[in-house]
């Protein structure tokens, strides 16, 4: 019979409520009609029968792993209700209840349990006595051990359904696997019908003080409980200490993840309350909840076979990226299979992309052909997700992240399911939450180790390997990246020295996205052994704006430091760029040079790419080349004073590219509210440096600023024109159709040679044209300069004029 637990852990369900309720009414009714029927008896043979039950009630056994006592009651119970009848069984039984209840217990009993005890015996008495002695058995005139052999199955069944019932109620687990736990009692109950007959019989031959000899029978039964405790207590601590292994091992497992997706610790820790207690909501079996339990940390073991690039990426995968990564559950299905668990993990694993409606992965299997705990970890992690900061989005509130989910139903997931979720998901939230505040393991993947001066093999080769061997279309795109290349190298060394340093640097900046791709340019000056940003532009300007990077710290203070490109850095280590929560980063990549003039460092240039490996060797010489050009540049612009008019250019007048950067911004974010196209046009002088070399400095300002007046002419009242740097300009034409732009550039072409006539009298210099467009697009400012210049680019190089459309 179960001791009581502890108030302080009891937990009592309404249910569980109506069931001990019906259970005192049934064993105050055997009560109360015990004592209606109460016979004319010897006392001395009842009294003894109580002593004797009441010293068998102290024989108890402490059940492993629990507050739960057993005790050899039932052995009284039953020779009670033979030798008896009804009423002094039920008596007997009570007195029973009572000492097994409350003589020293582990804890204090409440008093509804001790009643309830009492109670459960009561019933059980009763119905044991009435099998074998109701009006109802005589009729049927049974002998008198199959008489017993009832009786004995009534006492078992009766009080172990009773128990189970409460357990059930009170601990959440189900009838059958509490019924199966136990099943092991009955053949002890077998044990002592067969003495109870024997007791029979002797008390009709030498009266009922034979009844003394049971006690050496009590005894033994209770010997024999209690080496059967010790056995299965010592197969329990064996059992638990697998399972302590297994658990272990999930967690350790689950660790590994986190080597390749940080975002996934927590996560996983989340999604496992979330999912145990869907689970227990569904009322799933013991194995199931043990399968969801170690599933919900291991479902993802298999992207440790998807590249980290693609698991990390800040954006949506291409098919190709999410063809790799869909192999996942498979994968960690396979992993796992080694592990044998002793519950159904692995199909969890492989299914848990599944889909409600059979259109998920990687079987295709649909509604209850999913496993259970599949579909329970596939609507929780998908809240999960939904609600956490993810590289490529920022976390959706809860209840936004459930409405999600809850569109979703009968779709993707399993509508019993969310309807769980959409009734629990607050409370299960506030018990994630208060997990999460427990302390977890981490892994120390931000150690420096100090001691190993090199690898075994050597350290890789300064010098760049051999390249492979090129197609014709690659060598001609290698070309025509060398050509931009060198075409920006000498336009800096020409420009450089009549442009302010950010004229210049914005010139580079914005040339360079053509030849290199990347996010971010950033340009640091040292001074005084610390980094501070120049010119920065792209995505993430103002985190790596406000950055001061001593020299010898972070990527780019490494590259000061040991005056040594990076290829591929990694742009968190950034000093201070993460160190501060409320940054948060989608790049991946960076290349890195130093800058330096005469001998000594200038400063670093760095590009910050999203992909991972986004650079190459020749990425890091082109860039080299650049640097090599901007050091003088940036040492002699350095201390260079301010313009007084900072948003225009001195010599034309016209606005510079610092301001033509902003009224970009400002016109695409007009356009694409108002549903208009948005043009932008870029021009370059050819021939310029020829004849500023065969006529001199001043002549060339003046074809500038004679330029200008005729490009604004041109361009009209709705055009917008700047000068960029050098003789690059820039028209944004809002409103205006790809063909319409194209249909402008002659006019702008005749303007370049009518300020050649005026100024030198010949027909000197033409003007090459690049041309993007943009209608109701999501392309920013950038990427409309970007594909421009790339134009422009190829207008070079084949003397016309191209036109780029994006729209």
């Amino acid at each position: 019979m179960p001791e009581p637990a502890d108030s302080r852990v009891i937990q009592v369900s309404a249910a569980a409520k109506v069931y001990i309720a019906g259970t005192l009414l049934l064993g105050m009714g055997a009560f109360a009609y015990a004592g209606m029927i109460w016979p004319r008896a010897d006392p001395y043979r009842f009294a003894f029968y109580l002593a004797v039950a009441g010293f068998a009630a102290g024989l108890k056994v402490r059940l492993p792993g629990s507050v739960a006592t057993l005790s050899v009651t039932f052995f009284f119970q039953l020779l009670a209700a033979v030798e008896l009848g009804f009423s002094q069984a039920v008596a007997v039984s009570i007195l029973g209840g009572l000492i097994q209840t409350c003589w020293r217990p582990k804890l204090r009993p409440q008093p509804i349990q001790v009643i309830f005890s009492c109670n459960v015996l009561a019933i059980s008495a009763g119905a044991a006595a009435l099998a074998f002695d109701s009006s109802f058995i005589h009729l049927l005139g049974l002998e008198f051990t199959a008489r017993v052999a009832l009786a004995t199955t009534a006492l078992f069944l009766t009080n172990n359904l009773l128990i189970a019932g409460i357990v059930c109620l009170t601990q959440g687990k189900q009838l059958r696997d509490t019924l199966k736990s136990f099943a092991w009692y009955f053949p002890h109950y077998l044990a002592a019908a067969i003495v109870v007959a024997l007791f029979h019989a002797l008390s009709h031959v030498a009266g009922w003080q034979t009844a003394l000899l049971s006690l050496p029978a009590v005894y033994v039964i209770y010997r024999a409980y209690q080496g059967q405790i010790e056995r299965v207590e010592a197969h329990s601590q064996h059992v638990e200490q697998m399972a302590a292994l297994h658990i272990r091992t999930i967690e350790s497992l689950a660790l590994a993840i986190e080597c390749k997706d940080a975002t996934t610790h927590e996560h996983l820790g989340r999604v496992q309350v979330y999912a145990l207690e869907v689970g227990r909501k569904l009322g799933l079996g013991e194995a199931d909840i043990e399968a969801i339990r170690a599933a919900s940390l291991l479902h993802d073991i298999g992207k440790l076979a998807v590249p980290e690039h693609i698991i990390n990426k800040p954006g949506r995968l291409t098919p190709e990226e999410f063809e790799k990564m869909k192999i996942h559950p498979v994968v960690g299905a396979e992993i796992l299979e080694t592990v044998q668990f002793p519950y159904p993990v692995v199909p969890i694993v492989r299914s848990h992309h599944e889909k409600w409606d059979g259109l998920g992965y990687p079987d295709g299997l649909k509604g209850e052909e999913i496993p259970i705990g599949a579909r329970v970890i596939s609507a929780v992690d998908c809240l999960d997700a939904l609600a956490s900061d993810r590289q490529y989005r920022r976390a959706l509130p809860l209840e936004q992240a459930m409405d999600v989910v809850r569109k979703e139903s009968g779709k993707a997931f399993d509508p019993r399911i969310v309807e769980i979720l959409d009734r629990h998901y607050v409370e299960f939230e506030q018990k994630a939450k208060a997990q999460t505040q427990h302390g977890e393991s981490k892994l120390s993947l931000d150690l420096k180790v100090e001691r190993g001066l090199a690898p075994a093999a050597g350290f890789e080769s300064s010098e760049a390997p051999p390249p492979p061997p090129l197609t014709a279309s690659v060598k001609a795109d290698f070309a025509a990246q060398q050509e931009d290349l060198w075409a920006l190298l000498e336009r800096i060394q020409e420009v450089g020295p009549a442009l302010r340093l950010d004229e210049t640097l914005a010139l580079a900046a914005m040339r360079l996205r053509t030849i290199v791709p990347h996010a971010c340019f950033a340009a640091y000056v040292l001074r005084e052994r610390v980094l501070h940003p120049l010119y920065v532009t792209g995505e993430e300007e103002k985190y790596f704006s406000s950055l001061q990077i001593p020299v010898g710290q972070g990527l780019s203070g490494w590259v000061a430091e040991n005056r040594k490109p990076i290829v591929n850095g990694n742009p968190s280590v950034e000093a201070g760029y993460l160190s501060d929560p409320t940054k948060f980063s989608k790049l991946r990549s960076a290349a890195s040079v130093p800058i330096e003039s005469g001998g000594h460092l200038t400063g670093v240039l760095t590009l910050y790419a999203a992909p991972k490996d986004a650079f190459t060797q020749g990425h890091i010489r082109g860039l080299q080349a650049i640097a090599a050009r901007l050091g003088v540049v940036i040492e002699k612009g350095a201390a260079a004073p301010a313009s007084d008019t900072p948003g225009c250019d001195q010599l034309t007048g016209l606005p510079n590219a610092r301001h033509l950067f902003l009224h970009l911004q400002q016109e695409v974010a007009r356009c694409r509210e108002e549903g208009l196209p948005l043009s932008v046009l870029m021009g370059d002088l050819d021939r310029f440096r020829s004849v500023n070399s065969q006529f001199g400095k001043s002549a060339g300002d003046r074809l500038l600023q004679t330029l200008a007046e005729n490009l604004r002419a041109a361009c009209g009242e709705d055009g917008y024109i700047a000068r960029m740097a050098g003789d690059d300009f820039a028209v944004v034409l809002p409103g205006i159709s790809a063909q319409a732009a194209s249909a402008r550039v002659p006019a702008l072409q005749q303007a370049v040679r009518e300020a050649g006539l005026t100024v030198f009298g010949a027909d000197l210099v033409s003007l090459s044209v690049g041309v993007s467009n943009t209608q109701e697009s999501q392309l920013d400012g950038d990427t409309l300069l970007d594909d421009a210049a790339r134009d422009l680019m190829r207008a070079k190089r084949d003397g016309v004029m191209h036109l780029q459309s994006r729209g």
